[in-house]
């Protein structure tokens, strides 16, 4: 048998080896800090801006400028998927198999809308509006670094490419002249918003391809992701959900507030990942597996299920394939035959109406009908 004082020596070296050698962390994400500026290598994209003391008729001389300008790049969209298209048809481009991986799009949250099954099942949706999606640069494998490489190791077996997306055209006059070198040598007017996206080289478009909600079907899952509402410093109470301290019985000053959040013994520490206040929104978040349940080819808007995408009314996200295994592509659970790829080459027409999934009511038709002979 050990004596009291030798099992309080063995104890004590195996509480001070045991704390430090094991940290315990409350959460994965506590070194998630929100990014408020952006890195000193981004070019920058608004300029100052001067009184030019510009007519009116110079004025309104600009504006059909920028009209012509878009029409022209309309028309070289059109012509570009037309070669895309004969492409197809000569057997140059590849057909889609699980494992490749399309490009994306950015669109814009507009907001929320609900829907109903035929059996009367409500469902609240979110409305995305893809913007004036065109291809500005494709970035082979052997040429892209990224500015951060990932933690996972590179596939060289399978490498990926990078695809440069811009969306919603700007005036050229407000950015500065680097942020619109971005776009010379594609050809295409610059873009309010840019995002890159990894896709396979099979996956590549060539520059000025336009991207529309038809890149993607009804019934399709995809992953949305966008940055969170900027809340600020926040408390426990509204940061974490925390109920608070009573109204009355003796509390005084201590209604909102966390708490204890301490530990006893030898381990009287605050631990890593307590939850405490501090700032709250401004971080990216994604929402997987959320499935497209109509669309709108004449607006390019499309309905997704879910009302908890992240971002504010008019904030700006971005769609792409989901990576569940269970709902991507090609699996058991996904959705029947092959996507379009690399992308929609005919689109659907403007006045075509909306497509629904097959289990919604669609309004525009009669639920209840009434003959002449019944009471």
């Amino acid at each position: 048998m050990f004596a009291s004082s030798t099992v309080s020596a063995l104890l004590r070296q195996c509480s001070i080896s045991w704390s430090s050698t094991i940290v315990p962390v409350r959460s994965k994400n506590y070194l998630n800090r929100p990014r408020l500026r952006n890195p000193v290598w981004f070019v920058k994209k608004t300029r100052t801006l001067h009184n030019e003391q510009f007519t009116e008729d110079n004025k309104a001389f600009l504006n059909e400028v920028k009209r012509e300008t878009i029409l022209t790049a309309a028309q070289r969209n059109q012509n570009t998927l037309l070669k895309l298209a004969q492409g197809e048809e000569n057997g140059s481009l590849v057909q889609w198999s699980p494992g490749l991986k399309r490009t994306g799009v950015i669109a814009k949250k507009i907001g929320q809308y609900p829907l109903w099954t035929k059996d009367g099942q409500k469902i609240r949706t979110t409305l995305l509006q893809i913007i004036d999606n065109e291809v500005v640069k494709y970035i082979p494998p052997e040429e892209y670094r990224p500015a951060q490489e990932p933690r996972q190791s590179r596939n060289w077996r399978k490498p990926y490419g990078c695809l440069l997306v811009g969306a919603e055209h700007g005036d050229p006059s407000l950015f500065t002249k680097e942020y619109a070198g971005l776009f010379q040598d594609s050809g295409v007017l610059p873009k309010k918003h840019l995002c890159r996206f990894i896709v396979s080289p099979e996956a590549q478009l060539p520059a000025g391809t336009a991207l529309t909600v038809s890149h993607f079907r009804v019934g399709d899952y995809v992953d949305v992701r966008g940055k969170t509402v900027d809340r600020g410093f926040q408390g426990v109470v509204k940061r974490h959900g925390f109920k608070g301290m009573p109204k009355s019985h003796g509390v005084t000053k201590t209604h909102r507030r966390p708490g204890n959040i301490g530990a006893g013994g030898n381990k009287a520490r605050v631990w890593p990942g307590t939850r405490l206040p501090g700032h709250m929104g401004n971080r990216w978040r994604v929402l997987r597996g959320l499935r497209i349940l109509r669309i709108n080819p004449q607006y390019n808007v499309m309905w997704v299920m879910g009302s908890n995408v992240a971002g504010s009314t008019n904030g700006i996200v971005y769609v792409y394939d989901t990576i569940l295994p269970l709902r991507k592509h090609g699996s058991k659970g996904g959705p029947a035959g092959s996507p379009p790829f690399p992308t929609a080459l005919e689109p659907l027409p403007a006045n075509s109406g909306d497509v629904w999934l097959e289990d919604l009511h669609d309004f525009r038709k009669l639920s209840i009908t009434y003959s002449a002979g019944s009471e």
